[in-house]
């Protein structure tokens, strides 16, 4: 769930403009799901990442040793699985990737030595639920294609991957950026907590929390799409924001559970998305 969301304040938003050199093709396209299956798959999807997290959100990518130039990678893209959506035009075989979700499942969790949150989160509370859930990460769609058709390409896949591997929850973190200094982001906890909060024994805490106490909680501030999307299905927030320094962002902890889908959204989730 590691979408960066711009979350600035409700009057800014008519301000903002397409970014620039991300016009989406006026062709006609079909979007196509599928998952990473070798290398060259693997570097299409990391490209895509570099250029949302680093060209657009200005993240500082620390990637491995002898990744390519103009990528993003860490540690744990070699134990996730990596869902592709692309953009087929007419008399194209391949198309290209336009959104991604990686996904990492407990025994891989095991192999890698933790879920990527943990690096972020103390997740004893949900130790219980461990060998049920997904962990949803660097997700990420160009911003020629955030669309509805893109978003609900990519849950109903994440939704048919968790059915196939006996899991039922799902959780991840959505980023926030702070590019205000974090006000806009402490808004954005405040408002969500009060109706979004999951019940104490479900909270985690953040090893590196955002420094509430020092901003602004009073902002007016718009929930991005895809997190009203994922508070729509039920999902809720477990607990107060970390601070991820290298992407700019703050990270909040969210978790929701397949049979707590409200029975109108499971659609998206079991079904078969159009562009």
């Amino acid at each position: 769930m590691q979408t960066v969301f711009d979350a600035a304040p409700a009057s800014a938003r008519s301000l903002r403009r397409p970014t620039a050199g991300f016009a989406r093709p006026a062709t006609s396209f079909r979007l196509e799901t599928s998952w990473a299956d070798s290398i060259e798959d693997l570097r299409e999807v990391q490209r895509l990442r570099f250029q949302v997290f680093a060209g657009e959100g200005g993240a500082r990518l620390s990637p491995p040793p002898g990744t390519p130039p103009g990528h993003d990678a860490d540690r744990f893209d070699a134990f996730c699985a990596h869902l592709m959506v692309r953009a087929i035009g007419l008399g194209d075989d391949s198309g290209e990737v336009v959104g991604t979700y990686r996904l990492l499942t407990p025994d891989a969790a095991r192999r890698a030595g933790g879920f990527y949150s943990e690096t972020e989160f103390d997740l004893a509370s949900l130790a219980p639920w461990r060998s049920r859930m997904a962990e949803l990460g660097r997700s990420c769609i160009h911003p020629a294609w955030r669309t509805g058709g893109t978003i609900l390409a990519l849950w109903s896949a994440v939704g048919d991957f968790m059915m196939l591997h006996g899991l039922d929850v799902a959780f991840g973190s959505a980023s926030v950026a702070m590019s205000d200094g974090g006000h806009a982001a402490a808004s954005l906890w405040r408002q969500l907590s009060e109706a979004h909060l999951a019940p104490v024994e479900r909270r985690v805490r953040p090893l590196r929390p955002l420094a509430l106490e020092t901003l602004r909680d009073d902002l007016d501030v718009e929930t991005p799409s895809l997190i009203r999307g994922y508070l729509r299905c039920g999902a809720e927030l477990l607990g107060p924001p970390a601070h991820d320094p290298d992407f700019g962002t703050a990270d909040l902890p969210m978790l929701m559970t397949l049979d707590g889908l409200p029975r109108r959204h499971r659609c998206q989730f079991h079904g078969q998305a159009d562009a």
